[in-house]
């Protein structure tokens, strides 16, 4: 049955963050023969309405306002209600994000419906969408489904491919106005701490240290070999409870969760809070001198040894790759 599925795009520095062409696809497997219209949000971001368009939406609804230059759950949940009480669709998709774990339980409670979050996969059998979702730290997965009139769900980043790009889409892209009143939280600034370049989350590839790299300018060989990957840098708690790194840069239970292509674990020993935020990785490699280190027993491949002599090496194998076929 045709339906209309909304999502909600995440801008970040002006640019649009990959989990909102994934929330897009996860759109059209919703609404199936129906209309996936998305959200855009922010100050002065109608400019990127055209290739939300060329990744599978079929519309495109920009409120451009400065109270919505950084995320603040009451101006967003106030703009987004009133695109919600304007299409009346019958699905909500958000990132599951930092600001869509906010943002996604109160839009949910403001329309008295339930919410499906953290979603890895959708299934479409017969007249029923089934859910698919971690539960246990990544130890198990439940399958739900809703019987609210409305679904509203966020879907993990890298898990639900993107459509392909298509620059012969088009679509219609309409500027709306929403009543942003009543702001209980105003950010004045946003600081980041966290370093230039691939966004952890959503890094296809990303190279972690932990204990083992003993020291900040140990993360240095790392950072060289994402580089070199086009990846990110992540760390265990442990790395970052001994200041060899900032919290941002943190996987685990209480850490960012992420699902990348390639996970290559330098030094990390594999304690059962560090796996909870990386075990559903697609290819993980493990680096540790200790041959009997937890991080071999979820590896798909283990190098026994100093990372501090593998890295390197990797790094230069990885140059005469890239040089050979460039």
């Amino acid at each position: 049955m045709a339906k209309k599925i909304l999502v909600l795009a995440e801008v970040r520095d002006h640019s649009l963050r990959n989990v909102s062409f994934e929330a897009i696809a996860a759109g059209r497997q919703l609404a199936e023969s129906g209309q996936v219209v998305v959200a855009l949000l922010g100050e002065k971001i109608a400019s990127l309405g055209t290739e939300l368009l060329h990744y599978g939406a079929d519309r495109v609804l920009v409120v451009e306002d400065e109270k919505l230059k950084n995320y603040s759950s009451d101006g967003y949940s106030q703009a987004l209600l009133e695109i919600v009480n304007q299409e009346n669709p019958e699905g909500i998709i958000i990132g599951h994000t930092a600001l869509g774990k906010d943002l996604a339980p109160k839009i949910a409670s403001k329309l008295n419906v339930g919410l499906i979050s953290d979603v890895t996969s959708i299934e479409v059998e017969d007249d029923d969408v089934i859910f698919t979702r971690p539960i246990y730290s990544g130890k198990a997965f439940e399958k739900k489904k809703t019987l609210d009139d409305v679904v509203i769900i966020t879907i993990r980043p890298n898990n639900i491919e993107a459509l392909d790009k298509d620059g012969s889409r088009s679509g219609e892209i309409e500027k709306i106005s929403a009543n942003i009143t009543d702001l209980r939280t105003i950010v004045q600034e946003v600081v980041r701490k966290a370093s230039d370049g691939v966004d952890l989350s959503e890094a296809k590839v990303v190279v972690a240290g932990g204990r083992g790299v003993k020291s900040a300018e140990g993360f240095e060989p790392l950072k060289e070999l994402a580089s070199v990957l086009g990846g990110a840098v992540g760390a265990s708690r442990g790395a970052c409870d001994a200041d060899y790194c900032d919290y941002s840069l943190q996987i685990g239970q209480t850490g960012k969760v992420v699902t990348p292509d390639l996970y290559i674990a330098c030094g990390i020993s594999g304690a059962i809070q560090h796996l909870a935020g990386m075990s559903n990785s697609k290819v993980i490699v493990a680096i540790n001198k200790d041959p009997d280190a937890n991080i071999f027993n979820v590896a798909d491949y283990g190098i026994v040894g100093d990372l501090f002599e593998v890295v390197p090496l990797l790094t230069e194998e990885f140059k005469k790759i890239k040089a050979a076929t460039s």
